[in-house]
């Protein structure tokens, strides 16, 4: 009734009208399109552990930094989304979602409406700083949600984590409220602090307002994080949300400005994971999977089962070996995890229930799509199918590759419409593009007058596409975008390649045997000539022209670069230019003969590699930009 009151009070009085007032909680605010803002201070992924042992070797590189006792702050690690809220003269003014750790997209008015979170501070609070937290679903809102939605007849969200995430990127903020949603901060973030340590951060936040883990514990030694770790690994269940696991921190604040930042997390933090949920479930069947190259994927089809959160019904069994080592039957019950917590995988059998007649899965002989007899590479696992020109999956597959962004770069021809075209027997390799005409495509289901001028108007267009992009395009094994610009650089032609030699082949910088062997096979096919020809007459460039990679500089000169993980400041393809314009070279793999990683979000292998090597220098994108900009 008081809300109701003040709502009357704004109407009737626009003149006091208060960003904060408690009115906004109700939403009610239309967002069409949410602003993309850069974070002021990066927010980090953390690295994971799991397993003690991991903590331990973590611990022991802190105490190589750090002289003094170090204390840690753990907390419960809630599955949620993440957000970052800038608070100026005690008032929330800005939220802004995680979303790679370098920007994100405002949704400001999402946030103010949930109630966990203060629209105004209370007392002695810094002038402006940042808190991060998670946004999140409790798991009796989350049942509220699904059975409203079970009777409107819709289906029901997987998870109160996927739902919390697309709940905030509603555009009606009023919709955003009826949602519940329920939020905990853990990170003050601010150029100065009003504190010594994190622990005094957390205090101080909720005496301004902030709801925090009521379950936090400040830990003097490791073995009281473990006991910490233990006990909420049991007790997690109870609790009336998710958690995925405990995050870890060093208390001081000196302590982590001292042990600093990786490229990608800070040293003084660490995620502790729980073990993956596992579930049994019974094996319906193998079924087989041709992708583009011909490589063969075995696929475990599963009767349907709940596990952390989705319906799992196919698992990746990856090759035979892997068959073979799980000693699988005919409709064995087997156990099946999410591999990282998302790709659902096939751990064990459990042999007690399997049938005395059951029969062992035997790897098929022949290709599931056209037939031909299956080849099994040398000292790899993974099978192959040999008929490349006509086996259908390989044949669609190169075509997708054909029009793919760093090919050819064929607007309007996506995967469905290429699979439609060959079904319609309308092409077969990518030549076959440019003798499409409007006739041929008018009758096909979906498509309209004006998409079918588009894709031949995208068609046409792609003949400018300069030689390096077709040869990377027409899908020759091994050659690469890095491969392919070094033979157009060698060889001025595509007959010039066709005619070279395999020494002349390995001369060229970083290309091998297997490279050049590969490009002899792709010419010697009598098809892949006539394709050759066919698109030379259709006037696609099959010859070098003026480069636009010109060197301008040569400030990276003799340093070797390789860049791994998600990009968002520049694209891959845009990083390598600038390497190569400087006079630097790119390289395609971690090696001693690397000198600079450039890593963006979620950098793996790599990463982990380049910093056992030693020697590499590893750089965030920023980096990388600097060190261009400070050689000029």
């Amino acid at each position: 009734m008081l809300l109701q009151e003040l709502q009357d009070l704004e109407a009737k009085h626009p003149e006091y009208y208060d960003e904060n007032s408690p009115t906004v909680r109700v939403g009610g605010g239309i967002t069409k399109v949410f602003p993309t803002i850069r974070h002021k201070f990066r927010m980090y992924s953390l690295d994971n552990s799991y397993d003690f042992d991991d903590l331990e070797d973590w611990e022991k590189r802190i105490i190589k930094t750090i002289d003094d006792p170090v204390e840690f702050v753990a907390e419960l690690k809630y599955d949620g989304a993440s957000i970052s809220i800038l608070y100026e003269n005690g008032k929330l003014t800005q939220a802004v979602t995680r979303g790679d750790g370098f920007q994100g997209d405002e949704i400001t008015p999402n946030v103010k409406t949930i109630s966990d979170i203060p629209l105004k501070l209370k007392g002695d609070f810094p002038d402006q700083f940042f808190m991060r937290g998670e946004i999140y679903l409790t798991r009796k809102n989350f049942d509220k949600i699904n059975k409203q939605r079970e009777e409107d007849g819709l289906d029901p969200f997987m998870n109160p984590r996927n739902t919390a995430s697309g709940s905030l990127k509603m555009q009606d903020s009023a919709e955003v409220r009826k949602r519940g949603l329920s939020s905990v901060l853990y990170q003050f973030v601010s150029e100065e602090f009003p504190a010594e340590t994190h622990w005094e951060l957390l205090e101080k936040a909720q005496s301004w307002g902030f709801k925090t883990s009521q379950q936090a514990k400040l830990c003097t030694t490791l073995d009281e994080v473990k006991e910490f770790i233990t006990y909420w690994d049991n007790e997690r269940h109870n609790l009336p949300f998710e958690i995925d696991g405990i995050v870890l921190k060093v208390n001081s604040l000196k302590q982590q400005r001292q042990l600093g930042y990786t490229a990608k997390s800070p040293r003084w933090a660490m995620a502790y994971k729980f073990k993956a949920e596992k579930v049994e479930t019974e094996l319906l069947s193998v079924s087989y999977q041709v992708g583009r190259t011909g490589a063969i994927t075995p696929v475990a089809n599963l009767r349907p089962v709940l596990l952390a959160g989705t319906v799992v019904k196919r698992a990746s069994l990856h090759n035979e070996d892997i068959i073979k080592k799980l000693d699988l039957h005919e409709h064995d019950f087997v156990y099946v995890e999410k591999g990282g917590e998302i790709i659902p995988k096939i751990i064990e059998v459990n042999p007690d229930k399997r049938s005395p007649d059951s029969k062992e899965i035997e790897y098929i002989k022949h290709c599931p799509e056209c037939g031909t007899e299956l080849v099994k590479v040398e000292d790899q696992a993974i099978h192959f199918c040999p008929n490349e020109l006509h086996c259908p999956p390989q044949v669609i597959g190169r075509m997708i590759h054909y029009v793919s962004r760093k090919a050819l770069n064929i607007e309007n021809l996506g995967s469905e419409t290429i699979e439609q075209f060959y079904n319609a027997k309308l092409i077969e390799n990518p030549a076959d593009f440019y003798a499409l005409t409007k006739e041929q495509l008018m009758p096909l289901e979906r498509l309209a007058e004006k998409s079918v001028q588009n894709i031949l108007n995208g068609i046409e267009q792609s003949k400018n596409v300069p030689f390096e992009k077709v040869l990377y395009g027409i899908g020759i094994k091994h050659v690469g975008e890095t491969v392919a610009k070094k033979l157009v650089k060698n060889f001025g032609t595509i007959d010039e390649l066709k005619n070279a030699t395999l020494e002349e082949l390995c001369q060229v910088e970083d290309i091998g045997t297997k490279i050049a062997v590969s490009i002899a096979d792709f010419f010697s096919n009598p098809e892949n000539i006539l394709m050759i020809e066919r698109l030379k007459s259709y006037g696609v460039q099959l010859e070098r022209g003026e480069s636009t990679n010109e060197v301008i500089s040569d400030i990276l000169d003799g340093k070797t670069f390789l860049f791994t993980g998600k990009l968002s400041l520049f694209t891959r393809e845009q990083a390598e230019e600038m390497v190569e314009k400087h006079g630097g070279k790119n390289i395609s793999a971690v090696s001693k003969n690397l000198n600079f990683l450039v890593v963006g979000e979620k950098a793996g292998s790599k990463l982990k590699k380049a910093q056992g090597i030693g020697t590499i220098e590893i750089l965030d994108e920023q980096q990388f930009l600097d060190l261009i900009e400070k050689q000029q």
